[in-house]
């Protein structure tokens, strides 16, 4: 509790800013919120990157934070740089209401006549269907941030395509889908996703087709401004994803699914 109160003076935590970012050319350390249970205390930090991912280079200034604070309190002892309320690759509410990575918010408007002749069916069944599946249904399941008919689809494809760690899909595929008609009858849809972990240099975003598919959107290397093409990767993933709502939602509403499926996903019987 002691180290919890003292990260949380203004002065303290500029030293720990300062130590974080000696470490790094391009990582901010903007906030750190400590959490405590008993005698441990969990200390989330959050971070700018760039237009890397980040995980290497936050770990790196997260070790230059500890050391700093063991100079405070000897009698700390690191029992793991990570102690999970980070929260990566795995299911959290923290990320869900705290974000991780990109927040991203996007939305589209799609006119009615588009909807009965390309999505089969009217915007009122999609809306009413959305609804009772990804907001009602998901509830009575009990998920967190899976508000949405199979967001983890899309954001899977981007990363493999960009070299991203498909790994964390887990907390990337937070989303929330929103549909309503609008007073002049059409559709409009929106994505919400707090958590998605990207970055356009490092890992795997050097491989060779993932730099062509990061190069065709835009989004290859450093950004002329630092974090640029990251968030451009965001928008990206997040409009893959809300692509995929409006297609797989449109299909249940108008009950084509399993047709589809059998058409087009199945090879052709034997003679």
């Amino acid at each position: 509790a002691e180290v919890a109160l003292w990260i949380g003076k203004t002065d303290n935590f500029l030293s720990l800013k300062e130590a974080f970012e000696s470490t790094t050319s391009f990582g901010k350390l903007l906030d750190a919120t400590p959490t405590v249970a008993g005698k441990n205390v969990y200390i989330r930090l959050r971070c700018f990157s760039g237009d890397a991912m980040g995980m290497n280079m936050i770990s790196k200034g997260s070790l230059a934070v500890i050391e700093s604070l063991r100079q405070i309190f000897p009698q700390l002892s690191l029992l793991a740089l990570s102690g999970n309320m980070c929260t990566d690759k795995k299911a959290a509410a923290m990320n869900w209401i705290e974000g991780r990575g990109k927040s991203v918010v996007i939305e589209a408007t799609i006119p009615q006549d588009i909807v009965r002749s390309t999505l089969k069916t009217s915007v009122r069944a999609i809306a009413e269907a959305n609804v009772n599946k990804n907001l009602i249904g998901s509830a009575m399941a009990g998920t967190v941030g899976g508000f949405n008919a199979h967001a983890a689809n899309n954001v899977t494809a981007v990363f493999l395509a960009t070299g991203q760690d498909p790994a964390q899909n887990v907390e990337s595929s937070n989303c929330i889908t929103l549909m309503e008609e609008t007073p002049d009858g059409d559709l409009w849809i929106s994505c919400t996703m707090p958590s998605i972990e990207v970055g356009t240099v490092g890992g795997g975003t050097g491989l060779p087709a993932q730099s062509a598919c990061l190069k065709a959107i835009g989004a290859k290397g450093g950004g002329e401004n630092p974090g640029d093409n990251a968030r451009q990767l965001a928008h990206v993933v997040a409009a893959a994803t809300m692509a995929g709502e409006l297609s797989l939602m449109a299909a249940l509403a108008s009950n084509s699914l399993v047709a589809a499926h059998m058409a087009h996903n199945r090879k052709p019987a034997s003679k």
